[in-house]
């Protein structure tokens, strides 16, 4: 494999190449076959035209934002180091080329990359209580039996919690730190997210003999086909469309409000759809809410975005205590005062405004005080 040199493939069609430049930032051409009949991948950072793309910052590795989202977080992260220590392969000089390569088709969404390194396979999910187990030991720094099923299994998934995932379905565990009924509680937010009117993904509370259940949500990015295959889709993070740093709070709902106002071409049900997720993330209390927590599909066929349904919704607090998106720049404290403002630049009454809000915190309410506090 040319290390330095990767094919981006989309359904069997070459979308271009990825190349390392000197300065160790990664390139990106379209192939002349996609530049007359795809899309752009990145709708602001690589239109459809022929040129050799350089991305100018440095947060995702050297990548453009599109292809760090095939990447795995914290986690999945966690199990390709130890995977490839396992192969006494030095972590600290693998890089963003070959991480893509290793995770080849096995990414999120519908970019794939070639040559692949070909490590994952699908897996069966059997003892969950066992699997369970054995993610919690990997957090404790303990040795791994199977590194390379383990990275199988999750190697793939984003998000900093403990996961395993089959080709339709991601299931969480809790980490050693948090409540053994983590799962119990996510459940309970998706389904009153769902009460309130927001696109939420299949979900599912699978049974244990350890705690209340497992979380299991079904991928929006795999759909069954008419052939009995899965079909995947193309998904972008906020973070990846606007080459933003999710580490770090830099992004408010009135950025959100216009990215999807201009990426789903004003249609109203979307942009209702995301300001009713920003009232439910403030009376909820998910302060999580990070711009990889947004994403937007896309429909090939009818060259269209919309939101992917939610996801991650849980009581969560940042560390200083903040929502890391802010609402008409508060993040300490927002109220009906913001979350009005920022609809109503969208578009939004303020008749609408404020009933869509008050539906959505009496539905939470019970739902927040419960799990403050437990918090």
């Amino acid at each position: 494999m040319n290390g330095n040199k990767l094919e981006v493939t989309f359904q069997d069609r070459t979308v271009g190449t990825l190349s390392e430049t000197v300065n160790h930032r990664i390139a990106f051409a379209y192939t002349p076959e996609w530049l007359r009949e795809g899309f752009p991948i990145s709708p602001f950072s690589l239109p459809l035209k022929q040129d050799v793309f350089v991305p100018s910052a440095l947060h995702f590795g050297g990548l453009f934002g599109v292809f760090a989202d095939s990447l795995p977080d914290a986690w999945g992260q966690l199990l390709m180091n130890r995977m490839l220590k396992g192969r006494e392969i030095n972590t600290d000089e693998v890089g963003p080329l070959t991480r893509l390569a290793i995770i080849g088709s096995s990414g999120m969404g519908a970019l794939c990359y070639q040559p692949a390194w070909e490590t994952w396979q699908a897996q069966k999910l059997n003892d969950l209580d066992e699997l369970a187990q054995e993610c919690q030991r990997i957090l404790n720094r303990e040795e791994m039996e199977d590194a390379d099923r383990m990275f199988a299994l999750a190697g793939s998934s984003g998000g900093t919690r403990p996961k395993v995932m089959t080709e339709e379905w991601i299931v969480k565990f809790p980490a050693p730190t948090e409540n053994p009924d983590y799962g119990v509680m996510e459940k309970a937010y998706m389904d009153c997210a769902e009460r309130c009117g927001i696109i939420v993904p299949e979900t599912r509370l699978l049974p244990s003999k350890r705690c209340g259940g497992y979380f299991a949500v079904r991928r929006f990015d795999r759909t069954p086909g008419t052939d009995g295959t899965l079909r995947r889709h193309h998904v972008l993070t906020t973070a990846a469309i606007l080459e933003l740093d999710w580490r770090s709070p830099s992004l408010d709902y009135h950025t959100l409000m216009k990215l999807t106002k201009i990426l789903c071409r004003d249609r109203r049900e979307e942009v209702e759809q995301m300001y009713r997720r920003m009232c439910f993330n403030v009376f909820a209390h998910n302060r999580d809410d990070h711009s990889k927590n947004f994403s937007f599909l896309y429909n090939e066929k009818k060259d269209q975005w919309s939101l992917s349904p939610a996801y991650d919704l849980t009581w969560s607090s940042t560390y200083y205590g903040e929502h890391t998106t802010t609402v008409n720049n508060n993040g300490r404290n927002p109220g009906m005062k913001e979350l009005s403002a920022v609809g109503k630049k969208a578009g939004m009454s303020a008749s609408r405004c404020r009933e869509l809000a008050e539906e959505i915190k009496a539905e939470t309410v019970s739902l927040e005080e419960k799990y403050r506090k437990r918090g």
